[in-house]
C-alpha cells in the first residue's frame, strides 16, 4: 500500500480518519504490513501483503486474526475487532 492511500480511506462503519501503524516497507517505501485504527470506534484493519482488509464486521473472522492484529498493535483486541 502506497502511503498516499491513507488519506483516502476511512472506517466503513463511522467514516472517521484512521490512524496508521507501520510495521514493514519495502525498498520502494511502500507499507507492506502495518495496522490501521479508526480515531473514533477504535477497529483496527490490518494490513497483509500491502493489501487493508476493511471487510465488515460480519465477514471477518475474529479466530483467524486475532493472533495477527494482537501482534502488530501489541494490545488486546476484543471479539468486534476493537482496541480493549
Amino acid at each position: 500500500m502506497k502511503l498516499e492511500t491513507i488519506n483516502k480511506l476511512c472506517c466503513p462503519f463511522d467514516q472517521e480518519d484512521l490512524q496508521l501503524t507501520i510495521i514493514t516497507k519495502d525498498i520502494q517505501e511502500n507499507i507492506v504490513e502495518g495496522v490501521l485504527v479508526c480515531s473514533s470506534c477504535k477497529r483496527v484493519y490490518p494490513i497483509v501483503s500491502g493489501i487493508p482488509i476493511m471487510s465488515p464486521d460480519e465477514y471477518r473472522e475474529f479466530k483467524l486474526e486475532q493472533p495477527l492484529l494482537e501482534r502488530l498493535t501489541k494490545e488486546k483486541v476484543s471479539d468486534n475487532f476493537r482496541l480493549m
